[in-house]
């Protein structure tokens, strides 16, 4: 067996420290296989865990199945903000109603004043 370098098992560490009980246990189960004779004894050196917590991470991947209903989608469907679209149904006419006054070649061009062109002003339109 070789060791992983410094380094690596640094970054090892800090990842081990970000999951739950059960998937310490089978990272640690992970890396221990990999390794191979001696991984076990190493990994729990490197993860500052028990021996028996990676044994129990080896027996819980030995008992997983093999065709899991996981479902890998974390966040509920409709989860979010909404499509603009489906908030306001209709913005694409009355876009077309504000920029009606104001289209290029547009025989009823009048002067477009500073009032008009204020964001506040056709917004308020809208």
């Amino acid at each position: 067996m070789i060791p992983y370098e410094t380094s690596i098992e640094e970054e090892m560490r800090k990842f081990y420290n970000t999951l739950s009980e059960k998937d310490k246990r089978r990272y640690a189960a992970i890396e221990a296989m990999k390794l191979g004779h001696g991984g076990i004894v190493y990994m729990a050196q490197v993860l500052g865990c028990s021996r028996m917590t990676i044994t129990q991470g080896v027996n819980d991947l030995e008992e997983l199945p093999v065709d899991s209903e996981y479902e890998p989608r974390i966040r509920q469907l409709g989860a979010g903000r909404k499509r603009y679209d489906e908030v306001y149904p209709d913005i694409d006419q009355k876009f077309l109603d504000v920029l009606q006054d104001y289209t290029a070649g547009d025989l009823s061009f009048r002067r477009v004043t500073e009032e008009q062109k204020c964001k506040k002003t056709l917004s308020g339109r809208i």
